[in-house]
């Protein structure tokens, strides 16, 4: 049985699945939709196109689906869309999207919100992602499967950020970030690839190892950066992780790529 506290408000036309939970003092908003089972610890905020997917917990103090932080949003009934499974923790603040960014914020299935964490207007959050405390996403950021953003750190609006890929803590992000990257710095630098998260996840020796060399012709000195992209495209062509990288270098995008500070064959 859904169970809501004497305290809390929720607005009628919110449509809230079976045995959901809402503490004391927290606000449903009437466009509102909850999913089966998901809590809402006290003192929650969830307004505006908001939908949260089944098994969602969210933490006191948290503000969901409250206008954007953009001088240009005049009321649209933009959209925030939260898979399943995904954990909000205290203090967090997500944005639902704008008309410059197609109207819709995602954030996936199993991410972890971690407090303070701030989602902007318009990002694209994939699934199995961790955004550590205080980490700040700007506007129009699209961050992919298992990426992990550190602590206090911040992306530049319409930055994206690869799958695997690790952000360290007080990392200031204004370029894209390639799949299975690591990146840190006042203002961020590639400083190898993601071992440490490729092991635990189980990517096998032979992966890793072809990983590693791609990534070290693909920031080689020789040559343009194009050049050693097609390079590597034809030399591993059969290695997914590796294309993946290659695909994410190709596509269009309006900023640059992080790429190393000093000796270009770390990592």
């Amino acid at each position: 049985m859904t169970n809501v506290h004497p305290t809390a408000i929720v607005e009628d036309g919110a449509q809230i699945g079976q045995d959901v939970e809402i503490g004391p003092y927290c606000m449903v908003g009437a466009s509102v939709v909850l999913g089966d089972r998901v809590k809402l610890h006290s003192h929650v905020v969830v307004a505006g196109h908001t939908t949260i997917g089944e098994d969602g917990v969210v933490f006191p103090f948290a503000s969901v689906g409250h206008a954007p932080q953009d001088l240009k949003f005049k009321g649209e009934a933009s959209r925030l869309v939260i898979g399943s499974r995904t954990k909000i923790r205290e203090g967090a603040t997500l944005n639902p999207g704008t008309e410059g960014g197609g109207m819709l914020t995602s954030v996936g299935n199993d991410c972890l919100l971690m407090a303070g964490a701030h989602v902007g207007h318009d990002c694209m959050i994939g699934d199995h992602c961790i955004l550590v405390n205080n980490a700040t996403l700007a506007g129009h950021v699209h961050v992919d499967d298992f990426a992990i953003v550190g602590g206090l750190s911040a992306v530049h609006q319409f930055v994206r950020i690869g799958r695997h890929a690790m952000i360290g803590g007080m990392t200031g992000v204004e370029s894209d970030v390639i799949p299975y990257g690591s990146v840190i710095g006042n203002r961020a630098y590639l400083s190898g690839l993601n071992i440490v998260g490729l092991k635990r996840r189980g990517f096998d020796r032979e992966t890793i190892h072809s990983l590693r060399k791609a990534y070290r012709l693909v920031f080689a000195h020789e040559g343009t950066l194009a050049e050693r992209v097609e390079e590597v495209a034809k030399d591993f062509a059969e290695v997914g992780p590796v294309m993946e990288i290659i695909n994410f270098l190709k596509a269009e995008s309006t900023r640059s790529v992080c790429t190393p500070k000093y000796d270009s064959s770390a990592g």
